[in-house]
Parts: C-alpha cells; sequence; structure tokens
C-alpha cells in the first residue's frame, strides 16, 4: 500500500510541476493564449498578448468585403509571404508582408493618402499578420484601416476576384 501512496504522490507532484511550467511558457510566450478574453465572437481576444488586436477594424463578413472591393474606394492590402502572394491574391491587392514592413512602409507611404480605407488582409482567423500591419499602418498615421479576418481562404471559397 505504501508504494501507491508513493506513486500517486510522485505523478500529482509532477502534474503539478508541469502545470506551474507551462503557465509560466504561456505567460512568457508572445503567443501565448490570453487567460482572459472575449471568447464569444468566434476569435479569441487575446488582447492582453498582443495588442495590435482592435475589434473594432474588424469586418467578419466576406460580403461587405466585396461592396467594399466593388466600390473601388479601398485599397487592399495582403499581409501574407510574398510568396503567398503570388500563389494567389484578392485581385488588385499590394502585397505587403508584415514581416517587411520596414523595407516597404516609405514607398507605400509614397503612393498612398494617409485617409483612403485600406483593407488589411492574411490568410484568415488564425493569421494575425493582417492585424499587425494594420496596427503598423495606424502607427504611421494612415486612419481608416480594416481587417478582413477572414482573409483570401474566405474570398478565393466564395469566388470573388482573384489574381
Amino acid at each position: 500500500m505504501s508504494l501507491y501512496k508513493d506513486t500517486i504522490k510522485g505523478i500529482a507532484l509532477l502534474v503539478g510541476i508541469a502545470i506551474i511550467i507551462s503557465v509560466i511558457v504561456n505567460i512568457l510566450s508572445p503567443k501565448g493564449i490570453a487567460f482572459f478574453g472575449d471568447y464569444t465572437t468566434g476569435v479569441p481576444d487575446p488582447v492582453q498578448k498582443n495588442s495590435h488586436i482592435s475589434h473594432d477594424r474588424e469586418i467578419y463578413s466576406v460580403k461587405a468585403v466585396k461592396e467594399i472591393f466593388d466600390s473601388g474606394e479601398a485599397t487592399f492590402v495582403d499581409a501574407r509571404t510574398v510568396e503567398a502572394y503570388e500563389e494567389g491574391h484578392i485581385k488588385g491587392a499590394k502585397s505587403f508582408p508584415v514581416n517587411d514592413f520596414l523595407d516597404l512602409i516609405d514607398m507605400f507611404i509614397d503612393e498612398t493618402e494617409k485617409d483612403v480605407l485600406i483593407i488589411s488582409y492574411c490568410s484568415g482567423r488564425e493569421c494575425d499578420d493582417s492585424h499587425k500591419l494594420a496596427q503598423y499602418l495606424e502607427d504611421e498615421g494612415f486612419k481608416n484601416i480594416k481587417v478582413f479576418v477572414d482573409g483570401y481562404p474566405a474570398w478565393e471559397k466564395e469566388g470573388f476576384p482573384v489574381e
């Protein structure tokens, strides 16, 4: 019976240590899961972990984005990699990989009015590059930025114009 109790205690100790380590790693990781947030929209609101998320600028409706596209009054920017952009993108969208922001921002500023509507998108709800790009553009003085949350996969699935 003593061996059984020692085994249970050992397992409990290991599980406790594993939980403590996982919580610490999650807290320290910039991609960690937020402990508190709004999980009602289908997309976790990890504001505590990623301050670039702003639900005020998000557009969830593919049809609403298509109406904006049809109006011709917005600049669409693809925050994905150049390779992903070249495989397919929303027709007329500019390639603006978020990881190349510093290399591309001066040219973008020269070509784009600060008050134009900008629609940033990437690979859907699991990708936060469009949110990062939107925040970086806002930091540069662009005032009217929206994030197409479902991104290129939803656009393509609807059969909307692509290149």
